[in-house]
C-alpha cells in the first residue's frame, strides 16, 4: 500500500490500513493477548493473505497440523496444499509442490531426534531435551527453508513469512530465560528477507505477556484484549498498536470481532476513519517510526 518501505499484508484490510499497509519486509511482529482475543485467527488470516505470493513457515505449538488447516477453512481460507513438516521428515511427502510448511508440537514430538542431532552437529554439543526446545524449533524452521526450496546453508534466498503461534510453550519450563530464548531466535532466524509474526499469552492478572521475553526482539507489537467480562457481561475486543518501526501507525484502540467466515472484522472506528488515516500518511516516502 505504501511507498518507500515494502511490506507484508496481514490479511486484514483495516489493520493493515492502521499499519500504513502491513508488517515492513524483516520486521518481527509480535501480538500479545489473553485467549479468546484471535491471536491465531489473525495469523492464519495473514498466512492465507501471503501463501500464494511468498513462502511462509507456520510454526504451531499448540495445535496440530490438520486443526491450523481445518482452523483456517472456517473463515474460508484455503490452505489444503500446506505440507506437514513432520511428514516430510517420516519420508511421507515425497515431491514437495507447496509453499506453506506447517511445524506443528505432535510433528516435532515423533521427529525432533533428528532435528535435535542436527542442532548438535551445528552448535558442537547437546543443548536441546524436547520438542519444545528452541534449538529444535531453529533447526525445524531452517529445514522448512530447505524444503520449500528458498535456504541452504544458513542463506536464504527469497522473501519468507515466518510465523510463530505461539512463543510461551519454548519456555514454559524455564519463564525466568524467556528473554535469552527469544534473543537466540532473533540471533539465528534474522534475515532482512525473513519477517515474523509471532504470538505469546498475555495474563490480565499481573498485566504481562508469559515470561516477559519477548517483547524486546519485536520491531512492532500489536496488543489484543477483551474489555472487562465480568463488568460489561459481553465480550468486547480491543487492540492497539503499541509500536511499529518504520510506521507512522495509528495510535488509538480499535474495536473488533470475530466473525465465522470472515475472521477479525472492524466494529470501530470506521474504515473510511482508516482510510482517511493511511491516505494522510501513506505518501511518506521514508516513515520515521516513532520507536
Amino acid at each position: 500500500m505504501s511507498s518507500g518501505v515494502r511490506r507484508i499484508s496481514l490479511g486484514i484490510d483495516w489493520l493493515d490500513y492502521a499499519m500504513l499497509g502491513g508488517v515492513p519486509r524483516g520486521n518481527w511482529l509480535l501480538i500479545t493477548g489473553e485467549p479468546g482475543v484471535g491471536k491465531s485467527i489473525l495469523t492464519i488470516q495473514a498466512a492465507g493473505a501471503n501463501v500464494d505470493a511468498m513462502p511462509v513457515v507456520y510454526v504451531s505449538t499448540e495445535t496440530r497440523f490438520f486443526d491450523v488447516v481445518r482452523q483456517a477453512k472456517q473463515f474460508h481460507i484455503d490452505l489444503s496444499d500446506a505440507v506437514s513438516l513432520a511428514d516430510v521428515l517420516a519420508g511421507k511427502v515425497k515431491d514437495v509442490k507447496t509453499n506453506l510448511v506447517v511445524i506443528d508440537l505432535f510433528g516435532l514430538a515423533r521427529e525432533y531426534r533428528e532435528l535435535l542431532r542436527a542442532g548438535e552437529e551445528e552448535e558442537g554439543k547437546s543443548k536441546a531435551r524436547s520438542p519444545l526446545s528452541m534449538e529444535v524449533v531453529m533447526a525445524s524452521i531452517e529445514r522448512a527453508y530447505e524444503v520449500l526450496g528458498v535456504g541452504e546453508e544458513g542463506k536464504v534466498t527469497k522473501d519468507v513469512l515466518v510465523i510463530i503461534d505461539s512463543l510461551a510453550p519454548m519456555w514454559a519450563h524455564a519463564p525466568a530465560m524467556a528473554r535469552l530464548i527469544t534473543y537466540r531466535l532473533r540471533q539465528r532466524l534474522y534475515r532482512s528477507n525473513v519477517t515474523v509474526i509471532m504470538t505469546n499469552q498475555f495474563a490480565p492478572t499481573t498485566g504481562m505477556t508469559f515470561g516477559f521475553g519477548a517483547e524486546h526482539i519485536a520491531d512492532a507489537i500489536i496488543h489484543m484484549w477483551i474489555e472487562q467480562p465480568e463488568k460489561k457481561k459481553e465480550i468486547e475486543r480491543w487492540l492497539i498498536i503499541k509500536k511499529a518501526r518504520l510506521t507512522n501507525h495509528y495510535r488509538k484502540a480499535i474495536k473488533y470481532e470475530i466473525e465465522p467466515g470472515r475472521g477479525l472484522t472492524l466494529i470501530e472506528p470506521s474504515i473510511d476513519e482508516l482510510k482517511k488515516w493511511f491516505d494522510e500518511y501513506a505518501k511518506e516516502r521514508e516513515p520515521n517510526g516513532d520507536e
